[in-house]
């Protein structure tokens, strides 16, 4: 049973925040869709990210990863082959395609297969500009001063 959710309010009262609409709207409508190929996404550091895809059947030619400006697309194709006659077919050998969508500073760093699993490494890099600093407060006697002079006296 798929609820439906009323946004309306929370987007009247907020500026500047139209990418988080579509993105929960976006979500929503994925939630319906395929699970194909099942995967794991986790954390392995405090800025580092892995997405672990289980393509068995597929090899490294079939599988095309893109990463573009917050989203990272994978799919994949089979090459057409002979027709083949199949007592029992369990290995889903179907196309698919996989968005994930990335935080500001998420880069790519390298995609990899291996066992059957194609593994994505990801990092957040903040720049200097983007992280956070004090900022000193002027006005009256510094602190400092005042107390380097007590550690000379």
């Amino acid at each position: 049973m798929r609820t439906s959710f009323d946004f309306a309010p929370l987007w009247r009262s907020t500026i500047g925040f139209d990418h988080l609409a579509d993105l929960v709207d976006s979500t929503l409508r994925q939630a319906t869709e395929d699970n194909y190929p099942p995967y794991n996404i986790e954390r392995s550091g405090e800025d580092h990210y892995r997405i672990s895809l289980a393509v068995a059947g597929f090899g490294a030619s079939d599988i095309t990863v893109t990463a573009e400006q917050n989203a990272l697309t994978i799919e994949g194709k089979k090459p057409e082959t002979a027709a083949r006659e199949y007592l029992y077919q369990g290995i889903a050998a179907r196309p698919f395609r996989r968005v994930f969508n990335l935080a500001d500073y998420v880069q790519v760093k390298q995609a990899s297969f291996q066992d059957g699993l194609l593994i994505i490494d990801l990092v957040r890099e903040v720049p200097e500009a983007m992280k956070p600093r004090r900022i000193p407060i002027a006005g009256g006697a510094p602190a400092a001063s005042q107390i380097e002079q007590k550690k000379a006296a």
